[in-house]
């Protein structure tokens, strides 16, 4: 498709949130763009001093029924959806239907009002129908018409406006998927209200095994934005869960992070100063497990990365954002699928079936701060070995018990999960580095509970680890320490244990 560039001369501006609306005004003012509105929003841009033409002025018609009708006319949708050519734009001189380059409308707050009121009425009200008329018919003729469907997208109107009005054909239809996809879920949650509330059972194609059938219940699309044609699984969304919350306890790092993850457990993990070599040196954590897992990264994915990405079969990727390209680069392949954070919201409560009833408990969402744990040795621990050692602390936190994490220069280099005994864990460990190629000496390891008995400590000498956390508080919490005394192991005690069943 070529890249036709169209110039913004008119735009259409309706919303609801006006934060952010006076820049934007006065920049298009400035440019010489000729401002349709209506309604509050006419009366906001009007209350700025800057001009602007009211649809009314355009139609001839007022806006009626306590503002439920205001911009659905002909002449405004006319303008909106001609395409320019030599027919069209005869229909709209001899209608005097002015063009309009582009629409700019920020919704009624539907669901915010759902969850602030009972009110059936009120919440009805919320529902908009002018607006959602427009994104609709600009987004269908993205080929003349720039659609800016939400607030969210205001950067890429800053983008245009810093083009001297211009946008080429493939920002557009990337801005009218947008929209529509904004309308689809503003009609589903209207669906969802109207027929008994948002947490709807949806059916997966089967459960953990293809003889278990399997629903979903809740709205992923609060919290994530699912792109490509793969229909996620039911294993699938256990694994972006582990995978969220592994995140959350890295997503405000510096660094870049990108952790893979297999059966609920990461296989891999780093954290490196660019999304590329944070990738590889994950990836490196065990590539035998990576293949068909399930990726997370802490920062938009850029075109480099991607390219890195796509060598390896995986099923899900995650990311608060796609760089341009590397969408349609990645959704080549049909069996993949792209998982965009809007939020990191968790439910408070994790609720669980068992023995005939629910276990509830509350999320387990803290992270380790060194200032929390407690130097138990002599030998002091370096800075950098803080680095890796709250590295390793958060790591393991997300493995299934019993574990052990190992971290050497900001990479998960061997990890032991699922073990009924802590020193199977620790042994599995040392061993997988090893085998990965890595040299566990002078490593990081943490364990998600106490050291019941010294062997680990032993273990860890063995392996020349140099540094250990654990969070104490078993009876004999003094023959650990005794033992990474004699070996000259730093220990520190966390308290914090960190079960996972």
């Amino acid at each position: 498709m070529p890249e036709l560039q169209k110039r913004v001369h008119s735009v259409l501006i309706s919303v609801y949130d006006k934060t952010g609306l006076d820049e934007l005004v006065r920049l298009l003012t400035e440019m010489g763009i000729v401002i349709y509105s209506t309604g509050g929003t006419q009366s906001y841009i009007e209350g700025l001093g800057l001009p602007c033409v009211a649809v009314e002025q355009v139609t001839s018609y007022p806006s009626i029924l306590g503002g439920r009708v205001k911009t659905l006319h002909p002449k405004i949708f006319g303008g909106i959806l001609a395409m320019r050519n030599d027919d069209h734009l005869s229909q709209l001189a001899h209608f005097e239907i002015p063009m309009i380059d582009m629409v700019v409308v920020d919704l009624y707050p539907f669901e915010e009002t759902t969850k602030t009121t009972d009110d059936h009425d009120a919440i009805i009200e919320k529902i908009d129908i002018g607006g959602i008329s427009l994104i609709r018919a600009a987004a269908k003729n993205y080929r003349e018409v720039v659609v800016i469907p939400s607030k969210e997208y205001y950067k890429d109107l800053h983008q245009i406006v810093a083009s001297q009005g211009l946008s080429n054909i493939s920002h557009r239809k990337k801005l009218a998927a947008a929209a529509f996809q904004i309308s689809s879920k503003y009609d589903k949650l209207i669906y969802q209200y109207l027929n008994g509330g948002t947490n709807q059972m949806s059916e997966l194609r089967y459960g953990e095994n293809p003889h278990q059938k399997a629903w979903f219940k809740g709205d992923i699309n609060e919290v994530l934005e699912v792109r490509g044609q793969k229909e996620l699984s039911y294993n699938n969304l256990l694994d972006i869960d582990a995978a969220l919350h592994m995140m959350n306890d890295f997503k405000e790092e510096h660094s870049a992070c990108v952790a893979i993850f297999k059966h609920n457990n990461s296989c891999g993990l780093a954290l490196r100063d660019s999304l590329s070599e944070a990738w590889k040196a994950a990836l490196a954590g065990d590539p035998q497990s990576a293949f068909g897992g399930v990726i997370i990264c802490n920062r938009e994915v850029d075109i480099e990365t991607a390219h890195e990405i796509d060598k390896l079969f995986y099923e899900v990727l995650i990311a608060p954002g796609f760089e341009e390209g590397v969408e349609s680069m990645l959704l080549n392949r049909k069996n993949r699928a792209l998982v965009k954070i809007k939020s990191w919201d968790f439910a408070p409560l994790i609720k669980k079936s068992a023995v005939n009833g629910v276990l509830i408990q509350e999320d387990n969402l803290k992270k380790l701060r060194k200032e929390d744990s407690r130097l138990v040795t002599s030998r002091s621990i370096t800075d950098a070995e803080w680095e890796d050692l709250i590295i390793a602390v958060n790591c393991v936190k997300h493995l299934k018990s019993n574990a052990i994490a190992l971290v050497k220069d900001k990479q998960l280099i061997g990890m032991g999960c699922g073990q009924t005994s802590r020193v199977d864990a620790c042994k599995q460990a040392i061993e997988k580095a090893v085998r990965m190629g890595f040299d566990p000496a002078g490593s990081c390891m943490a364990s998600e509970a106490f050291f019941p008995f010294p062997d680990c400590v032993e273990l860890a000498h063995a392996a020349k680890i140099k540094v250990i956390a654990q969070p104490g508080g078993s009876i004999q919490d003094q023959k650990s320490i005794d033992a990474a005394e004699l070996y000259s192991i730093s220990m520190a005690l966390t308290g914090i244990r960190n079960f996972k069943h």
